[in-house]
């Protein structure tokens, strides 16, 4: 999972502040590196490191970047790759007709195979990232006018991806053909902004037009914006977005994320009735289905898990160490408010089992008279090969254990998961998401 985000200006010459603060926006799509890149009248300045966008960019930084285009990406680092600042984003890459600067989100499943091709074909790789397999792919097809050798270069490539590509004098955006990938277009006064949620046009004040289309490919430039292609097969979007990536007050493909954790929590009782004292939620993306359980049961709603807002998300932390150790001070157990209740506590998911069962351990710990558990999504007994960090079935909890053992294994008092069909239910379709994680059908 990654955040990208694209401003095109005919006039602004500072358009990284711009993209700055979308990036900051986006800051929960990644926390290990960050980067920017900058249209300085022809040519590409850049910048990137490892850490938080405002550990990276200092204001002196943002001063030097001048420029009317701008793109950026932060990233989380699958633990399978390790942090290797070669594959930090946006990636630069030099052809005959210039450079060109692309920032991805997603996972290119036949980039190995493109990759051998290439350099087979004689050329040389700085990193093992997916985008530098797009880039590569213009270069060879340089001999074309850039829109073509993007769009020749799409024809190659399979997998779940929404990618930014900047060159000297323009931008152009794609999306899947199943829209695995979010993407958005918006408008500031005069200037476009991509990004791959909308809370970001809300942070820099933008007007939301509209999400790129599954299978579009936009390009912007001093004309406008205007659709280069559509390749739509079938609308497959990442469920995952709406359980755990995306931020509550994003829309993706015109549904609202907060809506759908809410009714998440909902259809939870619906399915599954437990008496309770208090319903709490699994700081941050537990607390709209939590809120939507209480509302539906009338059971109290309440803090009883204080978060530490300086550490980030443990999900998406490189190792299974950095994990736990982010769950050792990510979390704190608020007694005054829990001690002799039977508690439902709601979470998003439950993926390896380190968080919930440390948070178990922390309510009773504090007195909890009972922890019964309830997760917004139905078991992870899948391998994602398309963008979720979960590289083998061996490190999903659900995917060797029963129900009744995992209960037993974070020690709660019960455990229930909502069921798909009520999980497609609260996103609002019973179509157009790829559940491969849950049920193991995967669009590609």
């Amino acid at each position: 999972m990654s955040g990208i985000i694209g401003v095109y200006s005919r006039e602004k010459y500072h358009v990284s502040q711009i993209a700055y603060y979308g990036l900051y926006a986006l800051q929960h799509r990644g926390q290990v590196s960050s980067g920017m890149a900058v249209n300085n009248n022809g040519f590409i300045d850049y910048f990137k490191g490892l850490g938080l966008i405002n550990e990276i960019f200092t204001q002196d930084v943002l001063n030097k970047f001048i420029g009317n285009i701008a793109i950026g990406h932060v990233r989380y680092e699958s633990s399978h790759k390790g942090i290797d600042e070669n594959n930090i984003q946006p990636l630069i890459s030099g052809y005959r007709k210039g450079a060109l600067a692309i920032s991805l989100d997603g996972r290119i499943i036949n980039s190995l195979d493109l990759r051998e091709e290439l350099v087979t074909e004689g050329s040389l790789f700085q990193s093992d990232s997916d985008a530098e397999v797009i880039a590569k792919l213009i270069a060879k097809y340089s001999h074309m006018p850039f829109e073509e050798a993007v769009l020749k270069a799409i024809s190659h490539i399979k997998g779940s991806y929404s990618f930014i590509i900047m060159n000297q004098d323009k931008l152009i955006a794609a999306r899947d053909p199943f829209g695995l990938k979010p993407l958005a277009l918006g408008k500031l006064e005069d200037d476009y902004v991509l990004a791959s949620e909308t809370c970001a046009f809300d942070t820099i004040g933008a007007e939301f037009l509209r999400d790129v289309e599954p299978g579009e490919v936009i390009l912007i430039d001093e004309n406008g914006v205007r659709t280069l292609s559509n390749g739509f097969k079938k609308r497959n979007h990442c469920l995952f977005e709406f359980i755990y990536f995306a931020r509550p007050d994003s829309y993706l493909d015109k549904r609202s994320v907060y809506l759908s954790r809410i009714e998440a929590g909902k259809q939870l009782y619906r399915e599954y009735i437990t008496e309770a004292d208090l319903v709490i939620g699994a700081p941050d993306s537990g607390i709209e289905a939590a809120i939507g359980y209480a509302e539906e049961s009338k059971i109290p709603y309440g803090e009883g898990l204080i978060k530490n807002r300086y550490v980030g998300r443990t999900f998406i932390q490189p190792t299974q160490q950095l994990r736990e150790k982010g769950v050792r001070i990510k979390l704190n157990a608020l007694s005054e408010n829990i001690k002799g209740k039977r508690i439902i506590l709601v979470d998003d998911s439950i993926v390896r089992g380190t968080t919930i069962k440390r948070t178990v351990q922390l309510l009773k710990s504090a007195g909890a008279k009972e922890v019964h558990v309830r997760i917004s999504s139905p078991p992870v007994i899948n391998t994602c090969y398309l963008g979720m960090d979960t590289p083998n079935r061996d490190s999903l909890i659900a995917a060797n254990m029963t129900v009744e053992e995992i209960k037993n294994t974070i020690g709660a008092d019960s455990l229930y998961y909502l069921s798909l069909e009520g999980l497609m239910k609260a996103a609002g379709d019973h179509k157009g998401f790829c559940n491969g994680c849950f049920g193991g059908q995967y669009p590609i």
